[in-house]
């Protein structure tokens, strides 16, 4: 594992706000089929602590951050019905990384350019810790889950299959 330094928009935000985290850095593969799980074998933790961020669409107007294990797939007609939509589709690489300032691969649900509401699945809250993106490729944050979901006003859904 590399040292795990750098500032980035999500850190500064959870330094702002005083939310407790611990940087993790690991080798980033592009070519991985599954970012989220090359990241957990990379960090050497449970695919179902290692969440991924995904950015989608609820009924082709609304953007929203969905928080999932990186072993799971996500539920979009449980995350439209979460949202008070009819449907919820993914949003295209260029339009996530346009509406949250990060690279595909380094969309952290902290620190976006926009704020849009955020879910994090429901089995997040059985882990003591999870990690989330840093706001870079190749950067992890371990967080509480449910400290961070009552800080930002997350959802807490079942929203992965």
């Amino acid at each position: 594992m590399k040292p795990a330094t750098g500032s980035t928009p999500a850190t500064s935000l959870l330094e702002r706000e005083g939310v407790a985290f611990e940087l993790h850095a690991h080798d980033y593969d592009p070519d991985a089929t599954r970012k989220g799980l090359q990241a957990a074998e990379a960090l050497g933790a449970p695919p179902e602590q290692v969440f991924k961020t995904l950015m989608v669409m609820i009924d082709k107007q609304r953007p929203a951050c969905v928080i999932v294990p990186s072993d799971r797939k996500l539920a979009l007609k449980t995350v439209a019905a979460t949202l008070g939509g009819k449907s919820a589709s993914m949003m295209p690489p260029p339009d996530a990384e346009r509406m949250t300032a990060y690279k595909t691969g380094g969309i952290s649900p902290f620190g976006q350019k926009k704020i849009v509401p955020t879910i994090l699945d429901a089995s997040a809250a059985e882990q003591p810790k999870i990690y989330v993106n840093a706001g870079r490729r190749g950067l992890q944050c371990s967080i509480d889950p449910n400290a961070a979901a009552q800080h930002f006003g997350w959802t807490v859904a079942p929203v992965s299959e």
